[in-house]
């Protein structure tokens, strides 16, 4: 019974454009010689990787989205192992909501920065702007005068400490 699978991997890349089409032709390939049906396809370009791999910071990703045999899945890893332009792979098998999913990601290209359509204004009375008084300040409040019999006390008492 043929079931729905989705593949990922990313390519080494130092390929030049020609060998990474070739790359990616060459999976194709395999996948059709063995039987399976081709949904979908995307190339999503040259990416930045979360961490290193290989010594690479970046690198090609494919995308195919098939249906085939689960046997041909563990041959298709086998060739992705063997291949020395091959970083990182993922297949998975999509279940009932992921096959809905991915068929909505096509149809609608989630992803992609959306074309608003440009809509005229619709005319807004100039507003004039509102001014509000500044409240009143408030008066400051100084502190008391220092009592000055307590500095004559001192003084006195001072006086008092030289005469002894």
């Amino acid at each position: 019974m043929l079931k729905q699978y989705e593949t990922v991997f990313i390519m080494t890349p130092v390929l030049s454009d020609d060998q990474m089409k070739e790359t990616v032709k060459k999976f194709e390939n395999i996948l059709r010689d063995k039987g399976a049906e081709i949904i979908h396809q995307e190339n999503w370009g040259l990416r930045r990787l979360e961490y290193q791999i290989q010594k690479k910071s970046t690198g090609f990703y494919q995308l195919f989205e098939f249906k085939a045999e689960p046997h041909l899945v563990a041959e298709l890893e086998l060739q992705y192992r063997r291949d020395e332009k091959i970083m990182r792979y993922l297949t998975v098998m999509l279940d009932k909501d992921a096959i809905a999913y991915a068929e909505k990601r096509r149809t609608h290209n989630f992803g992609q920065k959306k074309e608003t359509p440009k809509q005229e204004a619709a005319y807004e009375p100039k507003r004039e702007p509102k001014f509000e008084p500044k409240p009143e300040p408030k008066p400051e409040v100084k502190p008391e005068p220092v009592d000055e019999p307590v500095q004559e006390q001192i003084h006195e008492q001072t006086q008092e400490n030289k005469e002894e």
